[in-house]
């Protein structure tokens, strides 16, 4: 085997939940490019079939399908979808995820009156949509002779990130159940499935553009302490995760399971010092 078939995903059909955000607009391209059948599973109909044609159309391939990753009925609505036009699963990349303004604890906060429910939705989003997902998706890939499931963690759940509680604590979960699902799964179908994750360090989301970046682009003062904190003195561009991607995707990653790989330009190695 070539070095260059290591890393193909010839004709492997993946789903990509979260594949209408930022990261997951390049994780689908990467796959596309890799010769994998993109999956864009997300919430905005309208996004995912755009970015489904522009990767057809550019001799790739992609299939977009909508459903909330919390919501079981719209997931396995999906799944017959996927079934029907392709016949089976390879991957699951658990891109969906993130944080939201009720869960977020401004350093005027009252520490003692969090918002308990605004937790509750950031661990649900980050933990329960990445697990629904996988009791779905995974079934076939197990059903069908095995793949790769690649969760996505953070940098905050290794350190303290001030103001965000319950995406890290969300992200922390998500790191405790790809250790422990990589083994059971092992257990029960041997070497056929993997299950790990990528921990990128601070790119700009959607959800995080307003905390770290000013309207005109320069930074905050929550951006400044980023950016000192990590050695590379700059935030991650989403293409830069698509290596780690391709890798836990492809075939190259056959002995690795309940692994992450650490994208952040050297954040979490930092003392600050």
């Amino acid at each position: 085997m070539g070095s260059n078939d290591l890393f193909s995903l010839k004709d492997k059909v993946i789903v990509v939940t979260g594949g209408t955000g930022i990261l997951g607009g390049a994780f689908i391209k990467a796959i596309a490019d890799a010769g994998g059948i993109a999956v864009i599973l997300g919430r905005n109909e309208a996004v995912a079939k755009q970015r489904a044609e522009e990767i057809n159309a550019g001799g790739g391939k992609a299939f977009a399908v909508v459903a909330n990753v919390l919501e079981e009925t719209e997931l396995l609505k999906a799944r017959d979808l996927i079934l029907e036009k392709y016949g089976t699963i390879n991957g699951l990349v658990n891109g969906a995820g993130g944080n939201m303004p009720e869960a977020i604890l401004p350093p005027d906060g009252d520490i003692f009156a969090l918002s308990l429910d605004g937790m509750k939705k950031a661990m649900e989003l980050n933990l329960w949509g990445t697990l629904m997902p996988t009791q779905v998706f995974g079934a076939v890939i197990a059903k069908n002779g095995g793949g790769s499931i690649v969760n996505i963690s953070s940098v905050s759940a290794q350190h303290v990130v001030t103001k965000v509680l319950g995406y890290s604590m969300g992200k922390a979960a998500v790191d405790c159940y790809t250790k422990w699902f990589a083994v059971e799964v092992a257990n029960r179908f041997g070497d056929t499935i993997r299950v790990n994750s990528i921990m990128p360090g601070f790119f700009l989301t959607e959800q995080n553009r307003t905390l770290l970046t000013q309207p005109d682009g320069s930074y905050t003062d929550r951006g400044n302490l980023v950016i000192r904190q990590t050695p590379y003195k700059r935030f991650g561009k989403p293409e830069e995760l698509t290596g780690a991607l391709i890798y836990l995707l492809s075939d190259a990653s056959k002995f690795v399971t309940g692994a992450q790989i650490g994208v952040d330009g050297g954040f979490t190695v930092f003392s600050g010092v």
